[in-house]
């Protein structure tokens, strides 16, 4: 990998982020708000963005950058498949219990449902979620679909999960923004109460991870290696006297995909 230590760097402050994010969200719903439950109540709606927060923003970013990470390039390629969709489906089935937690408080509560744009953007990303989770497995991961449509739809898959993962951030920020308006009244959300400056933080911290997966997604440095290439890499890398030609066969791939810029069968 080029710049391996850049790369080593965002991915670590991106987790570090992420993981914030979480237990900031934690915090919010543990201290400021009325805890976790599951009675219809307030303490059921604060599943609604804990869970957000985990699965639709943390989850699924992991899931977008997992092919990146240089030691994992000994994986098969089928093995890594698994786990992206595997990291995918769980942030799915997290979002569901969220959008089930906030409808039910609001039903209890005689609150109108799906008036805002908040939830508008948010359930229409829920629902592409599943089609791209979907048609992800159907080309990628079934290995009957033909390497011109994989490579063909390739582009689609990408910028389809991109455009998901940062729905989910937009609508995570109208959300919390939304919940505090509504939620502080004396005193309110302009005289910047602790509960509000730490779910401004909240907002920051899901943004700069956001960003730090687009980066790291959208570096063509980055990109994992094709099959052969990866295993190569990874069995000249054990012999210390392969270093140099594992990494001058990296190089040439590389500058071989830039040359081309084709798109690869993976994402």
């Amino acid at each position: 990998m080029e710049d391996y230590k850049h790369f080593l760097l965002l991915f670590t402050l991106a987790l570090a982020l992420g993981f914030a994010s979480i237990a900031s969200a934690l915090t919010w719903a543990l201290r400021y708000r009325e805890g976790l439950g599951w009675d219809g109540g307030a303490a059921e709606f604060n599943w609604h963005p804990l869970l957000m927060v985990i699965g639709f923003i943390f989850l699924q970013g992991i899931a977008i950058v997992v092919y990146r990470l240089p030691w994992t390039w000994r994986c098969s390629k089928q093995m890594m498949k698994l786990i992206h969709a595997g990291l995918n489906v769980l942030a799915f089935f997290l979002a569901v219990i969220s959008v089930v937690a906030v409808f039910d408080f609001h039903n209890a509560k005689n609150i109108p449902n799906m008036y805002s744009l908040h939830s508008w953007i948010g359930l229409a990303a829920v629902i592409l979620y599943p089609a791209q989770i979907v048609i992800g497995i159907a080309v990628y991961l079934i290995p009957v679909t033909p390497v011109y449509v994989r490579a063909a739809l390739m582009p689609i898959h990408i910028y389809s999960g991109l455009f998901i993962f940062t729905s989910g951030i937009a609508t995570a920020l109208m959300g919390i923004t939304e919940k505090l308006i509504f939620s502080l009244k004396s005193p309110g959300y302009k005289d910047s109460p602790p509960e509000a400056v730490l779910v401004n933080v909240l907002g920051l911290l899901i943004v700069a991870f956001g960003g730090l997966v687009l980066w790291i997604a959208t570096r063509p440095s980055w990109k994992r290696p094709k099959e052969g290439d990866a295993q190569t890499v990874s069995y000249n890398s054990s012999s210390p006297g392969n270093v140099k030609m594992a990494r001058t066969d990296q190089e040439s791939s590389l500058e071989a995909r830039r040359r081309n810029g084709k798109a690869e069968e993976s994402g």
